[in-house]
């Protein structure tokens, strides 16, 4: 079985009242210098190549030189309140070295590159689209994964911060020829993201969905998958679409599962993650039921997508009650409700693969 791709392209939610009221709660909600249409105001573009000379479907897009100095001080105004709780002082030594344009996703991403001019480093950040179901997925995943992630909202706009890490899709083409013992670490990895995914319903996690961060260890490394796209955060309604496992792209990492570890250690890992997971959801009780509250208020789907979804997933929990749930949110509330009641029940079998 395949977990597919999007039924269609997805069409970005408002943020309600409810969900900014949460975002001004908990310092998300950010007046902005500059909103997501002011930088669509492009003058000319140019395609973005690789060091290999091939096309990054972003482009390079340039303003009015009147403009552009207005723009400029404004994005950097906004990287120092990613970074620094709005420190004005670090601007004197950062500025836009280039901004890039992505039109094939479903927000629609500037990424912004500033540069600091004391040493020639750089670094990146984004300008989005808001989207509801993205900001959940982007709560959810401060909230309940390992990792903890920076964003800003502002009425219309998003900004996020870069996450650092190797692309999914470039490293199972460059980076699987490993040591035995890393190989292990890696599919090891690959079932905790798999049962984080799924837990939460986060969907589309394709391998250029994803990045990978490398820590060199005592012995080897160590591995941690990313997700950097949240905009199919509880969305379609194919089960399946929530499991990372079953999206061909990903197929090298399973095989190293295969081949490296039997059902009862598979089994083991879930375990573990879904015990992480609890841990994370007891220590951030309150905010997280508040989150899965406002979420459960929402409509972020289509009401033919929750009716599939919550079919699919009262079979395979063997629970009907899902059945009684109206919309995402709840299904994503009853989900993690049955993950800390211990009834939780996961799909990942090696023999899937064989």
């Amino acid at each position: 079985m395949k977990g597919g791709i999007p039924s269609k392209k997805k069409v970005p939610v408002k943020i309600n009242a409810s969900l900014s009221n949460y975002l001004s709660t908990y310092n998300r909600n950010v007046k902005l210098p500059l909103q997501y249409d002011d930088l669509l105001r492009i003058k000319t573009s140019i395609p973005l190549i690789d060091m290999n000379d091939d096309d990054t479907l972003w482009e390079t897009v340039f303003y009015e030189d009147s403009y552009t100095q207005e723009i400029h001080k404004a994005l950097t105004t906004i990287y120092a309140l990613l970074k620094t709780d709005g420190d004005v002082e670090v601007m004197e030594h950062l500025s836009v070295a280039r901004i890039d344009y992505c039109t094939f996703g479903n927000t629609k991403p500037f990424r912004i590159r500033i540069i600091n001019k004391l040493n020639d480093n750089y670094d990146h950040f984004y300008v989005k689209l808001a989207d509801a179901s993205r900001v959940y997925g982007l709560e959810l995943e401060h909230i309940l994964s390992p990792n903890r992630v920076t964003y800003l909202v502002d009425r219309d706009t998003l900004v996020e911060e870069h996450i650092v890490g190797i692309p999914g899709d470039e490293f199972i083409k460059n980076n699987l020829d490993d040591s035995k013992f890393n190989q292990i670490r890696i599919a090891k990895e690959f079932v905790k993201f798999n049962e984080r995914c799924f837990v939460r319903l986060l969907g589309d996690m394709r391998s250029y969905n994803y990045v990978i961060e490398i820590t060199p260890d005592i012995e080897g490394s160590q591995f941690r998958i990313r997700t950097i796209d949240f905009d199919q955060q509880s969305y379609e309604g194919r089960k399946n679409f929530y499991l990372p496992q079953y999206f061909k792209d990903n197929n090298p990492i399973i095989f190293l599962g295969i081949q490296n570890m039997t059902l009862e250690t598979v089994r083991q890992y879930q375990m573990e993650e879904r015990s992480l997971i609890a841990n994370r959801a007891k220590a951030s009780y309150d905010r997280l039921t508040e989150l899965l509250s406002v979420m459960a208020g929402d409509q972020i789907s289509q009401p033919q997508k929750v009716e599939q979804l919550k079919t699919e997933l009262a079979q395979h929990h063997k629970n009907d009650i899902f059945i009684k749930c109206k919309n995402m949110g709840e299904i994503v509330f009853t989900n993690i409700k049955l993950l800390l009641q211990k009834d939780f029940k996961q799909s990942i079998l090696i023999d899937d693969f064989q």
